[in-house]
């Protein structure tokens, strides 16, 4: 089957990134313009890119709204890094691919760099490229009311304490089973794609991001039998604080972040609904960007 040409393209991009956006957007647009492509920018970015963009630019943008640049269009760039990216991951509709650009070095989910990126677009503007899909996991928030508080996460859920110095407990249950109870700082549930992100730095694993698993890793836990665990992502997460303390928030991809009371029951599950399609770089490997992530991370002498 013939795949859907690609006319109208939204884009996500984070302008704090960008030396010279002005540059960059004059010539990404004269660049789709020159192929009769329809541009879609969210309608809250557009006072912003006024400030450091020509009006000429300006006036070749469609500025829209959420529903209809993450539901409506035909492709997706997000250009900036990976949270740039997991922002759209928790919007967009599953149909549309998404094209993750990083603007630094390296990203896990975000697989193309700037330097590849107008030959990367012009394929995909031609229908060649292959993508992986991946469903997101739900966090809902059930109140003492019965009252109910649903988000999504693609890398973690973390839930933790905002004052210092000061323990708190957790029960945990996956699939009605319990776990243990837990005492520390707090506790992050990560998907695979999450596990080389805030969980690898609190001594979580790495974990292949086609291992169908989700991974539970404690935050300074109390006690050293309190490891890290990898579970079925088909199990449902259950939690709840057990001690009466205020200050607990549970912050999804370090990006939303939602308050938790002591009477609160957090239940987490894969949602075979909800997923996101990515644009798979077919000339670099999971384990290639591992390798290349890690001597990134080196610290010169």
């Amino acid at each position: 089957m013939k795949p859907k040409a690609i006319q109208n393209i939204s884009i996500v991009l984070k302008p704090s990134r960008f030396e010279d956006l002005n540059n960059f957007m004059t010539n990404l647009m004269r660049w789709l313009n020159r192929r009769n492509k329809d541009v879609y920018f969210l309608n809250t970015e557009k006072e912003r890119l006024a400030q450091r963009v020509s009006s000429k630019t300006i006036e070749k943008i469609n500025f829209v709204s959420p529903h209809f640049l993450f539901n409506k269009t035909d492709l997706i760039i997000s250009i900036g890094g990976d949270g740039t990216l997991l922002g759209v991951c928790r919007n967009v509709h599953s149909k549309i691919p998404v094209f993750g650009v990083n603007l630094g070095r390296l990203g896990f989910i975000t697989e193309f760099n700037k330097n590849e990126f107008y030959e990367s677009l012009n394929t995909i503007l031609q229908g060649k490229f292959d993508v992986i899909k991946k469903s997101l996991f739900t966090v809902e928030v059930t109140k003492k009311d019965g009252t109910s508080i649903k988000e999504s996460f693609f890398n973690d859920a973390v839930i933790s304490k905002n004052d210092i110095a000061r323990m708190f407990t957790l029960s945990i249950e996956a699939d009605d089973q319990h776990i243990y109870n837990l005492s520390g700082d707090g506790l992050i549930i990560s998907s695979t794609y999450g596990s080389t992100a805030y969980s690898l730095a609190a001594g979580g694993p790495i974990v292949h991001p086609d291992v169908k698993a989700i991974v539970l890793t404690p935050i300074c836990a109390h006690s050293l039998t309190h490891r890290p665990m990898v579970i079925p992502d088909s199990f449902e997460i259950k939690t709840n604080i057990i001690d009466p303390i205020e200050t607990v928030t549970i912050t999804l991809d370090g990006q939303l972040c939602v308050n938790l009371h002591h009477t609160d029951i957090i239940k987490i599950k894969k949602n075979s609904r909800k997923s996101v399609t990515l644009v798979k770089n077919i000339d670099r490997t999971y384990f290639h960007t591992l390798k290349e992530k890690f001597v990134h991370g080196r610290r010169t002498i």
